[in-house]
């Protein structure tokens, strides 16, 4: 069977660290990963609440003032053509060595692959360009659309509609498990890429239909699990 997948992008396909090369410029190699951790997690957070309260504003607007906070946070005082270099820095985030392979065998496979992302369109298509794995996916569908964030229902069943899919058909690949738990609370499967063993799922009654440390092993994965 023929399935669809949605990819989330910035920190399953794509490495959100990979602005550290940039930050090391600016604060020096001992700060830099510190500084990454909290601006990614302040990102993810201002999406949250965004999303809660439903007062949206685009991706690229959450990064910016979350990077705004955690230089005040740590107490960095970048100036402003500092962090518009880092802002421009997610278009040429690098993807993660599994992900070339991976992507690959599951197209020649003969699965239907998407982007699927809190990012903007535009954006989402120049970090996949730049990157190398843009020729992997059929389209890029972004929550930008709707003017929600994940983990919101609406945001996946936007996916499913845009893709003309079924959520038992489609799944969700991602390393963030609360997007993988918001995936599987509407129906679709799910596999959540464990980016690092330190990194633990939420302990909820939601659970992915597998777990995997790499995207080279999905399409085994995927193909033993279909009926």
């Amino acid at each position: 069977m023929k399935l669809t997948l949605g990819f989330d992008v910035y920190g399953t396909l794509i490495d959100t660290h990979g602005v550290i090369s940039e930050l090391e410029k600016m604060i020096g190699a001992t700060q830099a990963p510190r500084f990454s951790q909290v601006w990614r997690e302040k990102q993810l957070e201002y999406t949250f609440r965004r999303g809660a309260m439903r007062k949206y504003l685009n991706f690229g607007i959450c990064t910016r003032q979350a990077l705004d906070h955690t230089a005040e946070t740590l107490q960095h005082a970048l100036s402003d053509e500092q962090k518009g270099e880092l802002v421009s820095a997610y278009d040429t985030l690098p993807a993660f060595g599994d992900a070339g392979n991976g992507l690959s065998t599951l197209k020649n496979a003969g699965h239907a692959l998407f982007a699927f992302s809190n990012g903007q369109a535009e954006a989402v298509e120049t970090v996949l360009e730049n990157a190398g794995i843009r020729q992997y996916f059929r389209g890029v569908v972004s929550v930008d659309e709707i003017g929600t964030f994940k983990p919101d229902p609406e945001v996946y069943h936007h996916f499913l509609k845009v893709t003309h899919s079924a959520p038992g058909n489609t799944w969700l690949v991602s390393s963030n498990g609360f997007d993988v738990i918001g995936a599987v609370a509407i129906g679709m499967k799910a596999a959540w890429i464990q980016r690092s063993p330190a990194v633990i799922l939420d302990p909820w009654e939601f659970s992915p239909t597998v777990i995997l440390d790499s995207l080279d092993k999905l399409t085994h994965s995927i193909s033993s699990r279909q009926p």
